[in-house]
């Protein structure tokens, strides 16, 4: 046992961070916890997509896992990924259900986002990317994102609906459905004010198990052999996704999951003390590269965009501070393909609450916001209003771009503007004009 314990502090170097194979142990598991509701949620998405519910089931575990183990084996990171929410929904509701693309050629969109953003990892040009856009406009996608979500949990629950006079109204608040999801989403709001970890999971499972008892969901088992990943391995058509229109789409998965992953790892990067005095961190572009070559995988495989997750934080805070509390993460990930018994039986409003809940988490953002510039806080409101409005996280970005150029040009104050940052409103008004 300590020949094992030694081999992995040499690789994993934990005893000289504070830290213990217990305590790695403890913080993995705590990590999954936190964002394993991403399980349930994943597979509901994309099978609205047409996607075969147990093969994107099994997907979301292996590519969560793949990543898991490169981040922990390779960067040695305490960071996790898995399917990222915000991006399966732009996947099954803009680019299948909006644009009219089949699902196989929106897994072709994912796989060349994960090749760019590889590249673009491989040879350091994130870092120029990411320094050339405003912060603001940061700040409005994740808020913008977090009200597209915010919308699909309440679609889900039938909290709100279509109506032909209004465009959306409210539900009939008397539905199960809709007191069950409302239920669950204040369940999960009330342990996580009182810090209990995993709180979205309980919810989604104590939900189920309400609708099962009421007789809304029929019992079909916990465990058994994880279901076929036939249905959608390899299934990505790689040449429909180079038409033009899917350039607006590519960019959006690459766009998103460019700040995301690296705003998660600055964050659980800093708060398990990896960042150097300057703030570098050290192996950043084995964890890029980590986070990239999972989506590739996942694509083949037949999941959405695959991000790292902010919920490692609650791992690090636990004690992992190392990769081996990734790798755990990762283990635990593929154990849970054999539950899919039971992913199967949770109805679309158990895992609603979750849904809005990291809905509220990705509308923090707009607490930085510079309210008092209105120059700034315009175009954070076009793209908080028009992302959920469009139903388009692509058209969201565009918009944004577009009007934070307009907005600074007529202001006077054209030097705040990068050239990255006029590139690419320039990109999205010449979208508009010849793609629609």
């Amino acid at each position: 046992m300590q020949a094992v314990a030694a081999w992995l502090d040499k690789w994993f170097g934990f005893y000289s961070r504070g830290s213990s194979i217990k305590k790695e142990v403890i913080g993995g598991a705590t990590t999954f916890l936190t964002m394993a509701y991403i399980i349930f949620v994943n597979p509901s998405i994309l099978s609205e997509a047409g996607m075969d519910y147990g093969a994107v089931f099994v997907a979301t575990c292996l590519a969560a896992a793949i990543g898991c183990f490169i981040m922990g084996f390779w960067a040695n990171y305490p960071v996790a990924l898995a399917p990222g929410m915000g991006l399966n929904a732009f996947f099954t509701y803009s680019v299948v259900g909006g644009m009219g693309y089949d699902w196989q050629t929106a897994l072709g969109a994912v796989f060349f986002s994960g090749i760019t953003f590889f590249l673009l990892s491989v040879f350091r040009v994130r870092e120029w990317i990411i320094q050339s856009i405003p912060m603001t406009l940061r700040r409005a996608i994740a808020a913008g994102i977090g009200a597209f979500l915010a919308l699909i949990g309440l679609k889900n629950a039938n909290i709100v609906v279509a109506n032909d006079a209004t465009i959306v109204t409210l539900g009939h608040l008397g539905d199960p459905s809709v007191i069950l999801a409302a239920f669950g989403f204040f369940t999960i709001i009330g342990l996580a004010a009182r810090g209990v970890q995993g709180a979205a999971l309980m919810s989604i499972l104590a939900i189920t198990l309400i609708a099962w008892v009421l007789g809304y969901v029929d019992y079909t088992g916990i465990a058994s052999m994880p279901p076929s990943l036939a249905p959608t391995f390899m299934q990505m058509n790689i040449e429909a996704a180079f038409d033009l229109g899917m350039l607006s789409v590519i960019f959006a998965f690459l766009f998103v999951d460019l700040f995301d992953t690296s705003g998660t790892l600055l964050a659980v990067a800093q708060k398990a003390g990896l960042a150097k005095k300057d703030g570098s961190l050290p192996r950043l572009e084995r964890a890029l590269m980590a986070d990239s070559t999972a989506t590739v995988a996942g694509s083949m495989m037949g999941t959405s965009t695959t991000t790292s997750y902010v919920e490692s934080a609650a791992g690090v805070a636990s004690g992992g501070k190392t990769g081996l509390a990734a790798v755990v993460v990762g283990l635990l990930f593929l154990l849970a393909m054999f539950f899919s018994p039971l992913a199967g039986m949770i109805p679309p409003y158990a895992t609603a609450g979750a849904i809005i809940y990291v809905a509220v988490l990705m509308l923090f953002t707009l607490q930085d916001v510079d309210w008092n510039d209105i120059t700034e806080a315009a175009p954070v409101m076009v793209v908080l209003l028009m992302t959920p409005l469009t139903f388009s996280i692509a058209d969201g970005i565009a918009l944004g771009f577009i009007s934070y150029v307009v907005i600074k040009l007529l202001a006077g104050k054209s030097k705040e503007l990068t050239f990255s940052v006029i590139l690419l409103a320039l990109l999205f008004v010449s979208k508009f004009i010849w793609l629609g």
